[in-house]
C-alpha cells in the first residue's frame, strides 16, 4: 500500500514536471499595438532593441498596426521576421 502511495505520488510529480516543460516551450506572445519595445525585443525572434524601437515608433506615427504583415512597412522588419513570429504577434 505504501509503495503504490509513493509510485502515484511519483507518477503525479512526473506529470507536473512534464506539463510545466510543454508550457515552457510555448511561445511568449506580445501585443504589438500595446507593448513597449523592450518586451517586443524580448518576445519577438530577430528584433533586437533597434527594430523593436522603430516598430514603436511607426505605431506612434502611424497607428496601430491591423495586420501582423503591417509591421513589413518598419524598416528592418521583412517577410521572413513575420513568418517567424506569427504565433507569437498579437494585435488586439
Amino acid at each position: 500500500m505504501l509503495l503504490m502511495k509513493s509510485c502515484r505520488g511519483f507518477i503525479v510529480g512526473l506529470v507536473m514536471v512534464f506539463a510545466g516543460f510543454v508550457h515552457a516551450s510555448d511561445p511568449q506572445t506580445v501585443n504589438v499595438n500595446t507593448a513597449d519595445a523592450e518586451t517586443i525585443a524580448l518576445v519577438l525572434e530577430g528584433v533586437g532593441e533597434s527594430k523593436a524601437a522603430a516598430i514603436v515608433a511607426y505605431r506612434e506615427k502611424h497607428g496601430e498596426f491591423v495586420s501582423a504583415t503591417d509591421l513589413t512597412m518598419v524598416k528592418g522588419i521583412g517577410d521572413s521576421t513575420v513568418g517567424k513570429n506569427t504565433e507569437r504577434i498579437l494585435l488586439k
